[in-house]
């Protein structure tokens, strides 16, 4: 391990190494409930929840899964949108040793179907405007339980589920006390795609969480910290990702903040609950952070009452970075993460030095080198382009089920990940490319493979590639290159409802392109960078922007 040069940049109150206590994630948050129970902890509209309330309703919750024989070790699949009941769910699964299978609430009955099988989750949590994808992969599904949440109230499920509420109505008492050994027991399994082939589940463990909840509260100096009950996190992340469950739920409720939660970015209601709610704290993806710096007349909504941004998800364009200081005064602080890491392993300090276009240094006790591509055991020097690998108490401790994709992505106690990064003479880091072919849309990773799998699935699709190509506003857009059969005949348009029925909206193609034939190596192997590199040659003789590059958790 080469000399971590980046310590000489750390704000003077943040230590190289930091004590984090052996307790399970949950104990996060009963701490706080026993300090602050008047506090307010969350806000969802019109609803108003203190940290004694919440502790409540989390108990219950945990008392009712109980009931439904919910045991340590087992799984307990959560699909919805940022609103109270998810973080219910997600600390009353906890609370029973039992372990968070994270679902995409935008996933189709195929996608909720491969995901609820491979977790070999029990149960199901799931929004009542959710129920239609859930019934729809009913064939597929063996669960024990579904419990769906009124949240609309006007979705009636079938015989086979059962009312989240009426369930926590009619559960009583404490919930089974259990022994969960922090360092060994898995807490949520985060899902994440790799460069190719299906989603696989990220085990991180209670420990893991909160040693990265220690992190982040630490990285910002003592005075600048918001004490309980004056800080305020817009929770738009979705917590199903690993970046808003930490660096909004399990940061803002381990510190006695109030979590505005906000279940979708739609930017006209957003902008109001910010003018109604003075979040002092946003973290975010880039194309939000473009929204509002293009929204008119945002100032008088109250954006100025921010004070912090954490941008990751994508790279932050500094344009844009600049652009929202100037405007609202809030400082943005662009890190990076992955899953794997629970998220967050880099971020630019607070005060110091902070380089725009950088991910910034390592937290405290994450190690983090740039090795050659090729072996993986090469350290390269600054200035050389090579892959990340990290190491930290916030790693995981490997993909549920997969041994082999483990011992290939953890290798003598590093984390790899598949980053291409360099790292400059003050120990910043910089991403220069992306995890192979993977696509970052609105913050969003969308891998190729998948959506290839499901255009092969059209009758007239004889090739076709799936690239990311530059978007000036999602940083990447997914864009489809397709080969028809002799004599078959379809539209773009048909292609892209066939796969909005199969995909998440966020991973169908927004560009459709037909082609003769697609540019391959000697061997056949389609050459995807070639057509990324002719789309952004077109953009650039047009005279119009690339987009940024990836970054970020």
């Amino acid at each position: 391990m080469a000399e971590k040069v980046w310590l000489k940049h750390y704000p003077a109150n943040v230590p190289a190494h930091l004590d984090y206590p052996e307790i399970p994630l949950h104990e996060l948050l009963a701490r706080t409930v026993r300090e602050h129970p008047d506090l307010p902890a969350l806000r969802y509209y019109m609803v108003r929840m203190t940290y004694a309330e919440l502790w409540e309703r989390v108990n219950r919750c945990a008392a009712a899964l109980a009931s439904l024989g919910v045991q340590k070790g087992d799984r307990v699949a959560i699909m919805l949108p940022n609103c109270p009941q998810y973080v219910i769910s997600y600390y009353a699964t906890l609370r029973l040793g039992a372990i968070v299978a994270q679902v995409n609430p935008l996933y189709t009955p195929r996608e909720l179907a491969y995901l609820v099988t491979d977790s070999g989750s029990k149960v199901l949590i799931v929004g009542d405007a959710l129920y239609p994808a859930v019934q729809a992969a009913l064939p597929d599904l063996e669960l024990e339980h579904i419990l769906v949440v009124r949240l609309l109230g006007n979705v009636r499920p079938g015989p086979e589920a059962r009312s989240f509420e009426e369930l926590l109505a009619g559960a009583g008492g404490e919930p089974p006390a259990v022994d969960v050994s922090p360092r060994d027991d898995v807490a949520v399994l985060q899902y994440t795609g790799g460069t190719t082939g299906r989603s696989k589940g990220a085990m991180l463990t209670h420990f893991n969480l909160v040693a990265n909840v220690v992190q982040v509260r630490h990285w910002f100096p003592a005075e600048e910290r918001k004490k309980p009950g004056e800080g305020r996190i817009l929770t738009i992340l979705p917590l199903f990702h690993s970046y808003g469950m930490t660096v909004c739920m399990n940061y803002g409720l381990a510190s006695g903040y109030e979590l505005i939660l906000v279940p979708r970015f739609e930017l006209p209601e957003v902008m109001e609950i910010i003018r109604a709610t003075r979040p002092n704290f946003f973290p975010g993806v880039p194309t939000m952070y473009v929204a509002v710096n293009n929204y008119p007349k945002a100032e008088e909504y109250g954006v100025g009452a921010i004070e912090f941004c954490n941008s990751g998800g994508a790279a932050m364009p500094v344009e844009v970075m600049n652009a929202f200081e100037r405007r609202f005064g809030a400082q943005v602080l662009e890190g990076y993460g992955l899953s794997e890491a629970s998220p967050v392993t880099h971020c630019n300090p607070v005060h110091g030095l902070r380089k725009a276009g950088s991910i910034g240094i390592p937290y405290p006790d994450t190690d983090a080198e740039i090795v050659d591509v090729e072996t993986g055991t090469r350290v390269l020097g600054p200035g050389e382009a090579g892959e990340l690998r990290i190491r930290g108490p916030q790693v995981m401790k490997g993909y549920w089920n997969r041994p082999e994709e483990t011992a290939e992505t953890l290798r003598d106690g590093w984390l790899y990940t598949g980053d291409i990064a360099t790292m400059d003479e003050d120990g910043y880091f910089y991403i220069v490319d992306r995890k192979k072919d993977m696509i970052i849309a609105s913050g969003y990773n969308v891998y190729p493979r998948e959506v290839e799998e499901v255009l092969y699935e059209h009758p007239a699709v004889a090739e076709c590639c799936v690239a990311g190509v530059p978007d000036p506003y999602r940083g990447e857009t997914v864009k489809a290159y397709i080969v028809l059969k002799p004599g078959a005949s379809v539209t773009a348009d048909e292609i892209v409802a066939f796969c909005r029925g199969r995909l998440a909206a966020y991973k169908v193609p927004k560009l459709v392109e037909f082609r003769g034939e697609l540019p391959k190596t000697a061997v056949g192997k389609v050459l995807r960078r070639v057509l990324v590199e002719e789309e952004r040659a077109r953009l650039a003789a047009a005279g119009e922007p690339a987009g940024g590059q990836a970054g970020g958790s």
